[in-house]
C-alpha cells in the first residue's frame, strides 16, 4: 500500500496502559525517544501518545495499520525484534496493566484520521519542563458502548445529527471508529474482543477551548436532545477521555 493509505489508517488500536505511580514520565520519555520510528519501521503507524488529565497514572495511545494482515506482520517484526528485546524490561517496569485495547475500523468513509501534512517534532527536539512540556492541542476521546448490532445506524445518526454541533460549537472532529469485530491477527497482545463501541476522537486549541466546547453543549437544547436519542442504544454511559499530546504526538 502506498504512505497515503497507511496514513489513513483502515485498522487503530486505542490503547490506555495503568501505570505504576509516578512512572508516567518516565515511560513517556522511553516511548517518545525509543519506540515511535522504531514501530514506524515495521508497517505501522503511531498515531498519537497522550497524558490522561484526569489519571495521573493513565498513558493514553493510538497505532494504525493498514489492515489485519499488516497488523500481525508489523506486530510480529516489532515484538520479535531487537528494539523491544532492548526496552522491553524498561518499558513494562512501569506498567501495571497494559491489555486495555480496543480494537478499531472507521465509523462511515473518510472517517479515519487524516495525517497527511502533519509534523512530528524530532526526538531531539526534548521536552524539558517539569518532565515533559505541555505543547499546545487538547484532544478529548468519547467512547460510546453500544448494543449489538446497532452501530451502523448509530454512526449514521451521530454523522448527521451530532457531528454538525460538535462544530458549531468548537471541536474539530479527527476521526470516528466503530469496533472492529475481525479475529484479533496477534493474540499475544489481548484486545477487547467482546465490546461494541463507538468512538470519537475531537480537538481543541486548548483546555480553556474544550471548557467552553463543553459549556456550549450543555446549554444547548438540540445537543441534549440527540444525546437522549443517541443514548438510547447505549449499555452504559460515554465514557471521556481529556488528553494532552505529548511533544512527539503526530495527532494533537
Amino acid at each position: 500500500m502506498n504512505r497515503s493509505s497507511r496514513l489513513a489508517s483502515p485498522v487503530v488500536e486505542l490503547r490506555q496502559y495503568t501505570l505504576k505511580p509516578g512512572k508516567r514520565e518516565t515511560l513517556i520519555a522511553l516511548f517518545d525517544r525509543e519506540l515511535v520510528e522504531t514501530q514506524e519501521a515495521t508497517g505501522m503507524t503511531v498515531i498519537g501518545q497522550f497524558r490522561d488529565l484526569d489519571r495521573p497514572d493513565m498513558f493514553v495511545w493510538l497505532r494504525g495499520f493498514d489492515d489485519m494482515t499488516a497488523r500481525k506482520d508489523a506486530l510480529s517484526a516489532f515484538y520479535d525484534g531487537p528494539v523491544w528485546a532492548a526496552h522491553r524490561d524498561a518499558a513494562n517496569a512501569t506498567m501495571i496493566d497494559s491489555d486495555d485495547v480496543l480494537l478499531l475500523k472507521p465509523a462511515w468513509q473518510g472517517a479515519g484520521f487524516d495525517l497527511s501534512g502533519l509534523r512530528r517534532p524530532a526526538a531531539d527536539e526534548t521536552e524539558n519542563i517539569n518532565g515533559g512540556s505541555r505543547l499546545p492541542g487538547f484532544v478529548e476521546i468519547s467512547i460510546h458502548h453500544l448494543r449489538p448490532g446497532v452501530e451502523a445506524g448509530f454512526a449514521e445518526r451521530f454523522q448527521a445529527e451530532a457531528v454538525p454541533q460538535l462544530v458549531a460549537n468548537g471541536a474539530r472532529l479527527l476521526g470516528a471508529f466503530i469496533s472492529e469485530h475481525a479475529e484479533n491477527t496477534f493474540p499475544r497482545l489481548p484486545v477487547r474482543a467482546a465490546e461494541n463501541v463507538f468512538i470519537t476522537v475531537t480537538s481543541f486549541n486548548d483546555g480553556g477551548t474544550h471548557a467552553g466546547h463543553q459549556a456550549a453543549l450543555a446549554a444547548s437544547l438540540e445537543w441534549l436532545a440527540i444525546r437522549e436519542t443517541l443514548q438510547a442504544v447505549a449499555t452504559k454511559p460515554a465514557e471521556t477521555l481529556r488528553l494532552t499530546p505529548t511533544a512527539r504526538s503526530l495527532l494533537r
